[in-house]
């Protein structure tokens, strides 16, 4: 019962010291109730969503292709100089 009291009296103390609330204090959001509200709610933030055209979306692609591309590239390349160095290392030659 004693350590429970000091834990309390702990948590009062660092509430006051860094100016929380306690948990029954905290405001919460109204929220609409149930799936149909969720719905209604994502909807409406999709209106707000700014898409991409067509030629943004192709370029955008290729960027990320060619990123890819080069990626492959420099790991192999590097794979392959690991792959003869260790072989000079292990064999000796």
């Amino acid at each position: 019962m004693a350590q429970t009291r000091m834990k309390d009296d702990r948590d009062k103390d660092n509430s006051e010291k860094f100016g929380m609330q306690p948990a029954s204090s905290v405001p919460l959001p109204k929220m609409r109730k149930g799936l149909k509200g969720f719905y209604r709610d994502v909807l409406r933030e999709m209106k707000h969503v700014h898409w991409p055209t067509r030629h943004e979306t192709n370029r955008l692609t290729g960027v990320v292709l060619a990123i890819c591309a080069l990626t492959v590239l420099i790991l192999t390349a590097l794979s392959q100089v690991f792959q003869v160095v260790f072989d000079i290392i292990l064999r000796g030659k």
